[in-house]
């Protein structure tokens, strides 16, 4: 972690919340967005000014963007687990199954989503154990 922001007392409430963001470079605003920074400052109620003051007014940013929306994961065919989820339940009837058939299905999907090791394996030796039966003649 970086040094403590000198303009914040060590001793303040909040300091050690505010240090985690004293490393961070304030973007420089325009006159008029400084304008209006300092009217909102002035407008708040004391609460929430107080919150601006222990974090720092120069690294405070009403105007800063939004984060992103979540990242939607999918697998190679652009799927999402639901998607996959609700595929596989259409084209075998997976809905009809037991709670524990579901939950396996589900664990599976999310796991190929995430591209866990483990269900590459498992994958692997499904495939390999249904060649199996076929050669041995246990499927037509």
């Amino acid at each position: 972690m970086g040094d403590a922001d000198p303009r914040i007392p060590a001793s303040a409430p909040g300091a050690m919340a505010a240090r985690l963001f004293a490393e961070e470079v304030p973007r420089e605003l325009s006159a008029e967005e400084a304008r209006l920074k300092r009217e909102i400052y002035e407008k708040m109620n004391p609460r929430r000014r107080k919150f601006v003051d222990r974090l720092g007014y120069d690294l405070w940013d009403p105007f800063q963007r939004p984060n992103d929306p979540l990242d939607m994961r999918t697998d190679r065919s652009q799927r999402t687990a639901q998607e996959l989820l609700d595929s596989f339940s259409r084209a075998v009837g997976a809905a009809s199954r037991d709670r524990a058939y579901r939950a396996g299905v589900a664990e599976c999907a999310l796991g190929i989503i995430n591209k866990d090791e483990k269900y590459q394996g498992i994958f692997d030796f499904c495939l390999w154990y249904h060649e199996l039966l076929k050669r041995e003649g246990h499927l037509s």
